[in-house]
């Protein structure tokens, strides 16, 4: 799933063009997940067990690499990714397990609404009424999603459930971000993620079993690219460009993603798409532009995973 940085640095002089692929090709990178969760023929929790587990010495390599600090952290910090940990898994079950009961456009979209939900958090924090940008970000999300979940009612109550569960996981997610708000200042991106990563591997463990799902795959090649896809080649590719580029400018970016599950939902696996479900999506997809446009510096700035 994708946040762009709700409080990214102020944009480098002379970015190029390069910096722009690798801002395009994360967005690609995270879109293509989805795909991937499907394409696996274990369970939906155990995909996300896998995909957690599979690039753990990739993850702590980069991280010794860049000499990010792995060891001797405090004991706040340590329970901290560990709630983190907790809240990330959670996510990704909750997610994985939407994927496979709602189309992917609404996977994408409701996927990736824990960035709105910080910011609502920040709002809450400052005491303060939200601004201009806030307010038609708030409005153009209710919308969206009043919209989209009415359409699902409409093709079924399956596919209510999946949006519900999306929506839940982007909900795990945000909390995951503002649990690691202190951690961020002091450890590295790659550290950040490979330690929750470790830590959320027991929880989803668990959560497979009680499932009753199949746990072993017969074919690795879907885990394989969603490891490197998900959290290595677009975290990787998302590190590289963020400072490059504004918070509107990233955003914009992430339309990317439900563009291209829409396309991979509609000629992959058959979905319909009608002018509803398309409103919804850019109202929703709107908001998440708007939220970062109208982001202030103390806002919390979030992994991409």
């Amino acid at each position: 799933m994708s946040d762009a940085a709700l409080s990214s640095p102020q944009p480098r002089e002379g970015w190029r063009a390069r910096h722009l692929a690798a801002l395009i090709g994360a967005n690609v990178a995270l879109a293509l997940g989805p795909w991937s969760v499907r394409l696996a023929d274990c369970g939906p929790i155990s995909a996300g067990f896998w995909r957690l587990l599979l690039p753990l010495p990739l993850l702590f390599g980069l991280a010794a690499a860049n000499r990010q600090k792995l060891t001797g952290l405090p004991i706040r910090t340590v329970l901290a990714l560990t709630v983190a940990g907790l809240a990330f898994a959670a996510d990704l079950a909750s997610w994985h397990m939407g994927i496979g009961l709602t189309r992917l456009g609404n996977a994408t979209v409701f996927g990736n609404a824990g960035s709105f939900i910080v910011m609502i958090w920040g709002i809450a924090v400052l005491r303060r009424w939200p601004h201009r940008a806030e307010t038609l970000a708030i409005a153009a999300a209710v919308a969206g999603a009043a919209i989209l979940l009415g359409r699902s009612i409409e093709i079924g109550a399956s596919t209510l459930t999946g949006d519900l569960f999306c929506l839940l996981a982007g909900l795990f997610y945000a909390v995951y971000i503002i649990i690691l708000q202190d951690a961020r200042a002091r450890l590295g991106n790659w550290a950040l993620l490979a330690w929750a990563s470790l830590l959320g591997l027991p929880l989803l463990l668990i959560a497979a079993q009680l499932h009753a799902e199949p746990f072993w795959p017969t074919r690795w090649w879907p885990l394989i690219a969603l490891a490197l896809g998900s959290q290595v080649i677009g975290q990787g590719l998302l590190v590289f460009s963020l400072r490059n580029f504004s918070p509107l400018v990233v955003g914009v970016s992430m339309l990317t993603q439900p563009a291209i599950a829409i396309l991979i939902g509609h000629y992959v696996f058959a979905e319909t798409l009608g002018p509803w479900d398309a409103l919804g999506m850019a109202l929703v997809a709107a908001a998440l532009v708007l939220a970062r446009a109208g982001d202030k510096p103390a806002a919390v700035a979030p992994e991409i995973v």
